[in-house]
C-alpha cells in the first residue's frame, strides 16, 4: 500500500513555462502545414555553410564546364546562370524577410512572457518581504511582552522575598504565636 501526499501548493510542481505557453503558436514561422514547414526549413537553410559551399561548388562547376568547352549550354556571359540567381533571390528574399518578421514576433512574445514572469517574481518577492516585516513586528511585540513579564516576575519575586523575610523576622520576634 502506497501513501501519496495530497498535492499542496508547496509540493505541486511549478510550471516554469506558464508565461510562454500563450505564445506557442508563434514557434513555427510559416504555420504548421507541410508547405509551411518545408518553406521554413528552406529559409533557414539559406544561411548555412552547407548551402553556401554547395552553391559555390555548383557555380564553379557551371563556369568551368562552359569556359573550358566541355559543354556550351551557357557560354560567357552566363545568362542562364544569372537567370538562376535571379530566380533564387526572387524566392529567397521574401522567405527570409518573412522568417525575420516572424522571428521578431517570437522574440517580442518571449520578451513579453519574460517580463510577465519577472513581474510575477517581483510581486511574490514583495509579498514575502511584507510577510517578513509582519513577522518581525510580531516578534518584536512578543519580545516586549516577554520583557514586561520578566520585569513583573522579578518584581513579584522581590516582593515575595521581602514578605518572606518579614514573616521570618516576625516569627523570630514572636515565637509563641
Amino acid at each position: 500500500m502506497t501513501t501519496e501526499k495530497p498535492a499542496t501548493p508547496e509540493s505541486a510542481p511549478v510550471d516554469h513555462l506558464r508565461f510562454h505557453r500563450p505564445h506557442a503558436h508563434l514557434n513555427t514561422t510559416f504555420g504548421n502545414d507541410t508547405f509551411a514547414l518545408r518553406a521554413e526549413a528552406f529559409a533557414r537553410f539559406f544561411g548555412t555553410p552547407m548551402f553556401l559551399g554547395a552553391q559555390t561548388l555548383i557555380v564553379l562547376l557551371w563556369v568551368s564546364l562552359n569556359v573550358f568547352g566541355v559543354t556550351t549550354f551557357d557560354v560567357y556571359p552566363f545568362i542562364l546562370l544569372n537567370l538562376a540567381f535571379s530566380l533564387q533571390s526572387a524566392y529567397a528574399a521574401p522567405l527570409i524577410l518573412l522568417a525575420q518578421t516572424r522571428q521578431a514576433a517570437r522574440d517580442k512574445a518571449q520578451a513579453d512572457a519574460d517580463a510577465q514572469h519577472r513581474e510575477a517574481l517581483a510581486q511574490a518577492n514583495t509579498e514575502r518581504q511584507a510577510q517578513a516585516a509582519k513577522n518581525t513586528a510580531q516578534l518584536l511585540e512578543l519580545l516586549e511582552q516577554n520583557t514586561r513579564l520578566t520585569e513583573m516576575t522579578k518584581n513579584l519575586t522581590e516582593r515575595i522575598a521581602s514578605l518572606t523575610s518579614e514573616l521570618h523576622d516576625h516569627m523570630r520576634q514572636n515565637p509563641q504565636r
